[in-house]
This record gives structure tokens, sequence and C-alpha cells, in this order.
């Protein structure tokens, strides 16, 4: 112990001793002046309806991407899983590039090209240094107006798929929120699998792909976002070069399918598994929903834990704190994940394959909810709000998680929200503000439940919909 104490002793000699200023402690003025100096966004439209938009940070890196307003949700039974299918193809080549020189100028760049499909954006993004943006955006460009699309590529591409689709099922939190969203919104685009159904992997064709091009990768459903040492007005000039060619081929405006949320139950049980995985969840709200913030809040408050990770009685959550003492269940996650009109708001956790663990642990969330709704304190909805904000501000350290913001609120509110302003939103949530969402979301509700593994322990479904109002706490 003493080797360690005496260069820990050095170190404090030395940063006393130096003559460099200590920088003071932050103050909530000088924070609040921190998030009114941030660099803007700056946002331009195309002639042909495409939006660029950036944000100056002073760094040799840049991320710029492509937010396409387009996924699973605009698919139907017939095509579902071409979105995701689309991603993979569009790296295997297109006509100015085949798939081998595309990767060794990524490489030679020293760059990193990657795209992700959601239920409802695709995205595709380069991070690069930031004298390598031209080159980047042209890559982009080029992946996204003339894929090759052969044959051959397909072909390999479904076995490709094929293979991460037997990847995902051992996955099992991916498997449950799946479950969630096909159980939750049963009979609406917002319940298909991203990757669809296997039976569509064997048979989408060159045509499908084609035709879902055409109708959803149009200029005004696409935000160019960057992020770095890139100057807005060269990026602009960029774009043009790039993106100005692109003509609008589909005029007809395609909207999507209402969800609708069903309250509902579903299990699989395999006591092989040996442990049961568990989500549970009511319909929340959408991005632009004034009550976001509000759900947010309630989010943190009941928070997460894993056992393998301690924390006990020091955790700030107080229901972690509850299911610490109790010892169910082994982890647990609150999400709220939202969409265009609708979201869900819940808890996923894993429980030992006990016949009563899993049932302590959906008692136990829904006393939450309800005290949540309840009796929630002052301090603890404090507690939580900077909490959020510590999280939220730590999303946007650098550029490619600020380029992501800006891509994802672009597509989602049609304007950036700047930090001041999420900051503002989020310390208005008093205790009564969430009190009210609670009664809203939450209290009384319909919810859906999900069961994976040693399930026997579920509840049925109408004792589970009783607590969420039980009188009882």
């Amino acid at each position: 112990p003493s080797s360690l104490v005496r260069p820990l002793r050095k170190l404090v000699q030395c940063r006393a001793s130096s003559n460099k200023a200590v920088a003071p402690i932050v103050t909530s003025d000088s924070y609040r002046k921190s998030l009114l100096n941030m660099n803007p966004t700056e946002v331009t439209c195309l002639s042909n309806g495409m939006h660029v938009c950036s944000e100056y940070i002073d760094t040799p890196t840049a991320t710029i991407g492509l937010w396409i307003d387009a996924g699973t949700r605009w698919e139907n039974e017939q095509n579902n899983g071409v979105a995701h299918f689309l991603e993979h193809l569009v790296f295997k080549g297109t006509t100015n590039r085949s798939q081998h020189e595309l990767e060794i100028e990524v490489e030679n760049m020293g760059a990193h090209l990657n795209a992700y499909t959601s239920r409802e954006q695709t995205v595709y993004y380069a991070k690069c240094f930031a004298k390598d943006v031209d080159r980047s955006m042209d890559m982009l460009a080029d992946i996204l107006q003339n894929p090759r699309l052969e044959e051959g590529a397909i072909e390999r591409e479904r076995h490709v798929i094929l293979r991460e689709m037997q990847e995902v099922e051992t996955n099992l939190q991916e498997v449950i929120f799946d479950h969630l969203h096909a159980v939750a919104f049963q009979g609406t685009p917002l319940s298909f699998n991203i990757l669809g159904p296997t039976e569509n992997i064997k048979s989408i064709s060159r045509a499908d792909l084609l035709d879902y091009i055409g109708k959803h990768y149009q200029p005004k459903q696409i935000y160019l976002a960057a992020a770095g040492g890139v100057d807005h007005a060269e990026l602009v000039k960029l774009a043009e070069k790039h993106f100005g060619d692109m003509k609008t081929t589909h005029t007809h405006p395609f909207d999507f399918p209402p969800a609708r949320f069903t309250g509902s139950l579903m299990k699989s049980r395999d006591d092989s598994m040996g442990l049961a995985h568990v989500a549970l969840a009511v319909e929340g709200c959408s991005w632009t929903n004034p009550d976001y913030f509000a759900l947010m809040v309630a989010n943190t408050l009941v928070g997460n834990w894993n056992k393998a990770q301690g924390g006990g009685k020091t955790l700030p959550s107080k229901f972690a704190r509850n299911v610490h003492e109790l010892g169910h269940p082994q982890s647990y996650m609150a999400f709220n994940t939202c969409y265009k009109d609708t979201g869900l708001w819940g808890i996923y956790g894993v429980c030992e394959p006990d016949h009563d663990a899993v049932r302590i642990f959906l008692g136990e969330i829904q006393a939450e909810w309800r005290r949540l709704y309840r009796s929630v304190s002052p301090g603890e909805v404090q507690r939580a709000k900077n909490l959020l904000k510590t999280l939220l501000l730590a999303q946007c350290d650098g550029t490619t998680a600020v380029c992501e913001d800006i891509g994802r609120q672009m597509l989602t509110y049609g304007r950036r929200i700047s930090l001041a302003e999420i900051d503002s939103r989020i310390e208005a949530v008093t205790p009564d503000v969430l009190r009210k969402v609670m009664g809203e979301y939450v209290y009384d509700k319909d919810p859906v439940l999900v069961g994976i593994g040693a399930t026997e322990g579920l509840p049925e479904y109408t004792l589970t919909k009783i607590q969420q109002s039980s009188p009882l706490d």
C-alpha cells in the first residue's frame, strides 16, 4: 500500500506547486452561458428539396451522413425487410466503383463508412478527416444514387442476412423488443421486424429494391448532416455538386399507416434457457409530444441496475435500491422508445428461474410506477433531471454523436433543438407535471407484457392489468 501512496502524494504535491491557474468551479450561470454559447446548427435547403445541416466543431475530423425519412414502417407484409436488405447492398459496388475499389478508397483515407436501418430511419454515414469531406460525400452520393444491385450480390447477401438473423436470435434483449413491437402494434407496420421474415429475405428481388429506392430515396426525404471541422457554406457547395442533380421521381406523398397500440400478453416458455427475460410497457408519446421530456425524467427515476456491477444503497434510483435489497431481478433497464406518432415506455428485466422472481419484479415495478403517480418527491425529481441532463450532454460528445443528433432531430422535429432549450424543457418538469404524465400514460392504462425463457412465474394478463392501478401500496 505504501508504494501506491507515495506516487499519489508526489502527484498531489506537483499539482499544488504548479504555477498554472486552476479552473474555477462551474457555477449555474457559467453552465447556462456555456449552453447558450454552443455553435449553432446551420440549415440550408437545396433547390431539389434536400436539406444540408451542420455544426462546426474545432477538430481535424468530421462525420457526414445521410438521414433518410424511410424505414421498416414504410414496408408491407410482402416486402418487409427490403429497407435493411438495401442497406447491405449499397456497399457491394456502384456503377462507378466496384466493392473492392470502394473498400480500398475508404481504407486509404483512414475513414469509416457505415449504415443502419431502424423502423423510421435509414442512415448512411462516414467518419473521416475534415480535409476528406469532399471525397466522403462523393462516396455517399455514389452509393445512394448509383447502386449496382447485381443479381450475384443479391443472392450472396441473402445468406449474410439469414446468418445475421441467427445471431440476432441469440441476443435475447433484441428478441424481446422485437416481440414487444409485434404484440403492442399488432396489425400495423410498426410491428414488423427490421430484418424481415425468412421467406421475404429469400424472395426479395432487384425489382423490389429498385421500387423501394424510387419511392423513398427522394431529395425531400433526405437530410445531409455533418459535424466537425466543416464550413457550412463549403458543405452546401459540395452538396450541390454531388446531390444537386438528384431529381424527385415520386411526387405522390407516401404516408405510413397510423400506429395502433394493443394491450396484450405474449410468452414463450423455455425453462432450459435458465433465465426469464421480461418486458412490461405502456403506450408512450411521440418525439414531438410536449410530454416527451417529462416521460424521460420518469424513465430516469426508474433507472437501471445490474447485479454484476454492484451499487446497492448508493444508487440514485429508489427502485434500484429496492431491487438490490430484494435480490430480484439480475438486471433491469427502463426505456422510452419514441416514434412519429406513438411510443413505448416501460422496463426490461432479466430474472432468475425462480417461480416468484418474475412475479416479485413485476409487482415491484408496478408499485414504483404507482408511487411516481401518487407521491414522487421534489428531491427525487430534481436528481433525475440533473442526471438526465448529464446523460443527454454526454451523448453529444464527438463528431459522430453530434452528427447523429442533428440528423435524428431534423427528421423528427424538423429542426435542431438547442441544448439550452433542452435544458429549459427538462427543468420545467415539476413533481406535479410528472404526476400528470404518469396518470395520462401509465396509471390504469393497458400494458403489454412479453416474456421469454423460464416464464413459469409470469402472471396472467388480468392481474398485470389490475396492478396498473392497485390502491394497495
